[in-house]
């Protein structure tokens, strides 16, 4: 695109903004699906144009990443080449205020667009030409240069067909622009992990020498109090806090679920509390507010009590663990519900102690599919939920992050209609969505074993759920055939 190109895409935005408007001026903007409610029909088009505006605002974004690296490389060429380091740093410094400048913004924010607008228009096409046609934001676009910095180009590319390439060899279930911004980064960062050239074993413990506690003083005689932990424990410490909160909740109890969970970690750190481990054991747990399978909050007390002697329940975390990951044959990571991959020492080590908050999934090495749930009860009911914890990874509504782990097991198919109680006929949608569902015209669809069920709008939209992205684990070296009883059959 030279100069010329660049005024024609600019003029053909601003034509398709004027069309956009005079279409919604006129009202004519529309699906067609309400063609017998005046009223409805407005509405509709409202929604098409959010939609169409979505994807002009993406257009600009790429033309707006274009015009900046172009400017860069010519500011380059017009100073020629620096005679030092400090001469080079001058000339970026020139280039980073030029932009600053122009477009009104704080150099910081004008030298991150050049950082990627050079990452999108050289290393990053698949990204740069789904921006160039509507179909993923200048989030997600910023998204994936972040996820690939310090990758090199055959992994970069990888990470980045895997998202936008949908003939590539096992593509992620679900196009990177249908996902909300802050699902793409989960789910890119993720593969990022699986994939990295670098182990997860050597990374994790360079990363383990960093742990820390922070304290950050804040307004209104407030502060920040935050750790930098491994992974497992971190997760075991938002789980059982969670759980705390949900066991303090009750129809006299006025705080919010987060005012709960700060209440319980001071606690917990500011008290003896922990002396009383052990005495809050037993039938003195109330029963786990939410949950709709049945389970109580007594059957899964841990020893520390908060505010008035209410046990708090132990976490209940998922750990997905390949076969020979926990065999030690291969290094590939294991998943802990809620974060992501871990090294496989990490799973290995919770395993072999017995954590009683965390529950073993192994996968089967042919497919990637769950193979048996480890727990101390053989309820149905646990089993149940346990599996739709690990078929959906979080509440299923669409953008939706709420992980928590008494989202509550809702019938697609109501009882009263004739549904069973099957994971074919089960969501967990959390609490806020579950009322959605059953107040408003927001209907969830279909479900199975694998996939959890998609939303239909009271418009008439419909919604996909996010898939989790399971993979076949690696398989070790064979030696004489070994392992070929179990190797997947090529049909």
């Amino acid at each position: 695109m030279d100069s010329r190109g660049a005024v024609a895409a600019a003029e053909a935005l601003s034509a398709s903004f004027a069309e956009l408007a005079v279409a919604l001026r006129g009202g004519t903007v529309s699906s067609g699906s309400w063609d017998a409610d005046p009223l409805r029909r407005v509405a509709d088009g409202l929604l098409d144009g959010l939609a169409e505006i979505s994807r002009l605002d993406a257009k600009s974004a790429a033309l707006k990443v274009w015009l900046a690296a172009g400017y860069s490389a010519a500011a380059e060429a017009l100073a020629g080449p620096a005679e030092s380091p400090q001469d080079h740093s001058g000339q970026e410094m020139a280039v980073v205020a030029e932009v600053a400048c122009v477009l009104a913004v704080s150099e910081r924010a004008a030298s991150a667009l050049l950082a990627e607008a050079r990452a999108l228009t050289t290393a990053l096409p698949l990204t740069f030409s789904a921006l160039q046609a509507g179909v993923i934001s200048w989030q997600h676009a910023r998204i994936m240069v972040d996820e690939t910095t310090n990758l090199d180009r055959a992994a970069a590319a990888a990470l980045e067909a895997h998202f936008l390439d949908p003939d590539v060899a096992n593509p992620a279930r679900g196009f990177a622009g249908e996902l909300i911004p802050g699902r793409f980064r989960h789910k890119a960062g993720t593969w990022r992990e699986r994939h990295h050239p670098v182990s997860i074993e050597q990374r994790h413990l360079r990363g383990i020498q960093d742990r820390r506690v922070e304290y950050a003083p804040d307004r209104d005689g407030m502060a920040w109090l935050s750790a930098y932990l491994p992974a497992d424990q971190a997760a075991g410490i938002w789980d059982r806090t969670t759980a705390a909160a949900r066991a303090l909740q009750g129809p006299h109890e006025g705080r919010t679920l987060s005012q709960l969970r700060a209440d319980s970690v001071a606690t917990w750190l500011l008290t003896n509390a922990s002396a009383s481990a052990g005495a809050g054991t037993g039938d003195e747990g109330r029963e786990n507010s939410g949950s709709a399978t049945g389970e109580t909050s007594h059957q899964e007390t841990g020893g520390i009590a908060v505010s008035g002697g209410v046990p708090s329940p132990r976490a209940q975390v998922l750990i997905t663990v390949p076969v020979f990951a926990l065999l030690g044959l291969t290094d590939e990571p294991a998943m802990l519900d809620g974060y992501g991959p871990i090294p496989p020492s990490m799973a290995r080590q919770l395993v072999a102690e017995g954590a009683e908050s965390f529950h073993r999934v192994l996968i089967d090495p042919r497919d990637g599919a769950p193979l048996e749930i480890g727990r101390t009860s053989y309820r149905l009911t646990k089993a149940q939920r346990q599996w739709l914890r690990l078929r959906d990874g979080k509440c299923p509504f669409p953008g939706c992050s709420n992980h928590s782990v008494d989202n509550e097991a809702d019938h697609i198919l109501p009882w009263s209609h004739g549904g069973t109680t099957g994971i074919s006929n089960l969501g967990q949608p959390c609490h806020k969505h579950h009322r959605l569902r059953h107040t408003t015209a927001w209907k969830p669809t279909a479900a199975n074993k694998n996939e959890p069920p998609g939303w239909i709008s009271p418009t008439g939209r419909h919604y996909t759920s996010e898939h989790p992205d399971w993979e076949p684990p690696h398989w070790p070296p064979q030696q004489s055939g070994q392992w070929s009883a179990l190797a997947p059959r090529a049909d």
